[in-house]
């Protein structure tokens, strides 16, 4: 009789900033990637992600690894799926699960980034570790799909932003040029715009009208299951791990 053990649970982020693209010098999106420094899969690129500690809550754990592999606290961390096909780690079957962090482009300048911590365009991603690939391709599927009908640019602005702002992280998630008259008449009829009666100051000619999102929808989304204790809107308690990925 083969002995049976059971799965290993992990925890693992895609964490998406928005930065210029070196070659086109278009803003595209961009995440960080940590070094295997053991094996399976010695050398190469994966999520950061670890262990889920049997006292830590979810979101909590996903939180720490953040912090510990790239030193971001991002103000957007939402569970995105769980992976565990019994093919994806060699030897024992780790199920993952799986979040995702948008940050803003001030906030991404301020990640570690060393030997073993790099950041990548998402769209050009090099053979990551495990499954990772797969992850990441999902992950953009979610945030492009989301971009459309929901308040989630708004990770990636500050607090009162243009339209041209707005507009601007719109085309680059999905990756096409939009209308700005359409843009604007479609965004004004969502209804989740106020306008703070405040302009942009600094700009030549007449200046743009500052917005900012109404509080009547989370940025997460997340309905009757959040926050709750140990989440990212909660503080959470130093973890004394060092860098880490697993699967």
């Amino acid at each position: 009789m083969t002995e049976s053990h059971p799965p290993v649970l992990a925890v693992s982020t895609v964490i998406f900033a928005l930065r210029p693209d070196v070659e086109s010098g278009f803003m595209t999106l961009w995440l960080p990637l940590v070094r295997r420094t053991r094996d399976p899969y010695l050398g190469l690129w994966a999520l950061p992600g670890g262990w889920l500690p049997p006292e830590e809550e979810l979101s909590a754990a996903a939180a720490s690894t953040l912090r510990e592999t790239t030193g971001l606290t991002p103000k957007y961390l939402e569970q995105l799926y769980t992976f565990g096909d019994l093919s994806r780690s060699p030897g024992s079957r780790v199920v993952s699960i799986v979040y995702w962090a948008l940050v803003q482009s001030t906030e991404a300048e301020l990640a570690v980034v060393d030997d073993n911590v790099q950041w990548f365009p998402a769209d050009r991603l090099p053979d990551l570790a495990f499954d990772h690939n797969r992850i990441v391709e999902y992950a953009l599927w979610r945030l492009r799909t989301k971009v459309e009908y929901s308040r989630i640019a708004h990770a990636f602005l500050g607090e009162t932003f243009t339209l041209a702002q707005l507009r601007d992280v719109h085309e680059a998630v999905l990756q096409k040029p939009l209308d700005p008259a359409n843009f604007r008449r479609t965004i004004e009829a969502s209804g989740t715009l106020v306008d703070t009666g405040l302009r942009l100051a600094g700009v030549p000619h007449r200046p743009p009208r500052l917005y900012r999102y109404n509080d009547s929808q989370s940025l997460a989304e997340q309905g009757p299951l959040g926050p709750l204790a140990g989440s990212p809107l909660t503080p959470l308690r130093p973890t004394p791990h060092p860098p880490r990925s697993t699967t």
